[in-house]
């Protein structure tokens, strides 16, 4: 059942008001493929506009927290930590795993999912003048704790 439709197949915010606050997490991934040149240059810290992991770090925070501003029928949430870690994989490629956590009455896939997205988007934006030829690729939710669903781990779905 799709819970963002009415009963007239009509888009609508989900009513979460009797729905116990409980505690939620959610991690989601992204990878940034790129040359090995451009990897090297972010990781010898050689990008002329200052520390690319750092920035799309705080870009991924920042997305987190605005997630229902960019998702149309996402709850606002009071997220009490957001984490996004970057790592080198490879000689050519950048992985982003974004954890979102909360004690809400909703689950916090979406802000964990736009936390990976932005940070592998804000990547290109910094590196596109060296290497235009970039790919986004693996964006998914790895994992998901709490709420009426009960617990997700990709691949076991």
């Amino acid at each position: 059942m799709l819970t963002h439709l009415d009963s007239q197949g009509r888009a609508n915010m989900v009513d979460v008001t009797e729905k116990a606050v409980t505690s939620r997490e959610a991690t989601a991934e992204a990878r940034v493929r790129m040359l090995p040149a451009t990897l090297a240059m972010i990781q010898q810290g050689g990008h002329p506009k200052g520390d690319v992991f750092a920035v799309a770090r705080i870009a991924g925070i920042q997305a987190a927290k605005k997630t229902s501003e960019l998702i149309p029928l996402c709850h606002p949430l009071m997220l009490t930590s957001v984490k996004v870690e970057l790592s080198a994989e490879g000689d050519d490629s950048v992985r982003i795993v974004a954890r979102c956590r909360l004690a809400g009455q909703t689950g916090v896939e979406m802000e964990a999912l736009t936390a990976a997205s932005v940070a592998a988007l804000t990547i290109y934006d910094m590196c596109k003048a060296v290497d235009r030829g970039m790919l986004i690729e693996g964006i998914r939710l790895l994992e998901k704790l709490g709420g009426k669903s009960g617990h997700f781990v990709a691949g076991e779905a």
